[in-house]
């Protein structure tokens, strides 16, 4: 699986909102370049970052950059009301994109169904594959029968190891029903800890290798599979005292996390 990072790899060097911003904050183009100097040829730019509000001139800026460093682009957006996945289309056309990440906001996965199937002709003309994103909102197994109804090569899961819990189903739970839809893999490693009352738990991010993950066992899940994704790390790095702070924090776990992953057979 090509390895890659993302714009949820560095997300407080870009900003988040609601928390001070970092000095310099990370932009696209030196996103590009951090992931080059990290070794790596894959760079997803989600909807932190959004791409539709870029002007032209920046898009061709981006996408100069990704040539000129060897850089594959995938771009990430959230929704699925036709038009503006049509822009994302757009987008990714410009940006030499093959993937575009997106996620279902709204509860009537049906009504998203209908969203998706009217734009998939034009993706599978561009030859542009639609990832969709466990995002937490609907169970696994609703998502597993939206993909049995496109029925399309053009659409499959961008399957998040973590954000399901919400939907009450477990990382096994998730990549044993979604691992077969698989075009995209974000590797989110996590830690589950009591409060110090006791009375209830905590969902926290931790460097890929480091958490309660398997990640080797979903590598051999993935490949007895003979998927082939894209594999993102997705950082859910804790805000400590300051912004300065967790920045750095935030540059270490990427250095231990790739590190780890770098180690692990079938990461390219």
């Amino acid at each position: 699986m090509q390895l890659g990072l993302s714009t949820y790899t560095l997300t407080w060097s870009i900003g988040v909102p609601g928390y001070s911003s970092p000095a310099d904050p990370v932009d696209a183009i030196e996103l590009v370049r951090i992931t080059r100097q990290a070794g790596l040829g894959l760079l997803q730019i989600a909807d932190n970052l959004p791409l539709h509000v870029f002007s032209d001139q920046e898009l061709i800026d981006l996408r100069d950059a990704a040539l000129e460093n060897d850089v594959q682009i995938e771009v990430g957006t959230r929704g699925t009301d036709p038009a503006h996945l049509l822009d994302y289309l757009r987008i990714a056309q410009r940006l030499d994109a093959k993937l575009c990440r997106t996620l279902i906001t709204q509860p009537s996965i049906q009504g998203a169904r209908e969203h998706l199937r009217a734009v998939l002709p034009a993706f599978q003309e561009a030859g542009v594959v639609i990832g969709i994103e466990n995002h937490g909102l609907h169970t696994t197994r609703q998502l597993v029968e939206l993909f049995t109804e496109l029925d399309s090569p053009y659409v499959g899961c961008c399957m998040d190891t973590v954000n399901s819990f919400s939907a009450l189903n477990s990382p096994d739970e998730v990549i044993r029903d979604l691992t077969p839809y698989l075009v995209n893999l974000h590797i989110k490693d996590f830690e589950i800890t009591r409060v110090d009352h006791q009375m209830g738990f905590v969902v926290l991010g931790q460097p890929a290798g480091y958490g309660k993950l398997n990640i080797p066992e979903l590598v051999a899940r993935i490949e007895r599979l003979q998927r082939h994704p894209t594999a993102i790390l997705e950082l859910w790095t804790p805000y400590t005292r300051t912004i300065e702070e967790t920045v750095r924090l935030e540059r270490e776990w990427l250095e231990k996390s790739l590190a780890y992953l770098k180690s692990i057979h079938g990461f390219e």
